[in-house]
């Protein structure tokens, strides 16, 4: 893969935010000058995978099948305009709304901003019995043996 997409797409995103760390495999593009001086510029601290390691990179490989699956085949944009509103939407419902198994039947905003989903990093969740509530009721929802 050409450097200079990977480089492009670097500069639009940091005129969006400023990450504390960028954490990419060892790929051509991102050990790339163009690519490495971006993040050095913008005060980015650098983290590469190992060489050979397939599963670091999992959970970003799970999101964007996802992401491809549920929501971009699926709709065919016409234009990017229409792309970026459509997943602008299924990223809130991905990180916002939707409870994900893997989190205990929580959001990724709730695990990584604690109750509510906003400020804070309190994983263990002020409203213990409420997030137990919710994960008992969807734990209910997709039992298939339970009829009503």
């Amino acid at each position: 893969m050409d450097a200079w997409f990977c480089v492009q797409a670097l500069q639009e995103a940091l005129r969006t935010a400023t990450p504390e760390i960028c954490n990419t495999d060892q790929g051509s593009q991102f050990t790339s000058g163009g690519w490495l001086a971006e993040l050095t510029q913008a005060g980015v601290a650098v983290s590469m995978d190992g060489r050979g390691r397939a599963f670091d990179n999992i959970f970003t490989e799970r999101l964007w099948r996802s992401v491809k699956y549920e929501e971009v085949y699926p709709k065919s944009y016409g234009n990017v305009e229409d792309a970026r509103q459509n997943l602008g939407g299924y990223f809130r419902l991905y990180n916002q709304e939707r409870p994900h198994q893997a989190l205990g039947y929580r959001t990724p905003a709730e695990v990584h901003f604690g109750a509510g989903g906003r400020r804070g990093n309190n994983v263990t969740g002020v409203n213990k019995k409420e997030k137990e509530a919710k994960r008992k009721k969807m734990l209910l929802l997709q039992n298939t043996t339970l009829t009503n």
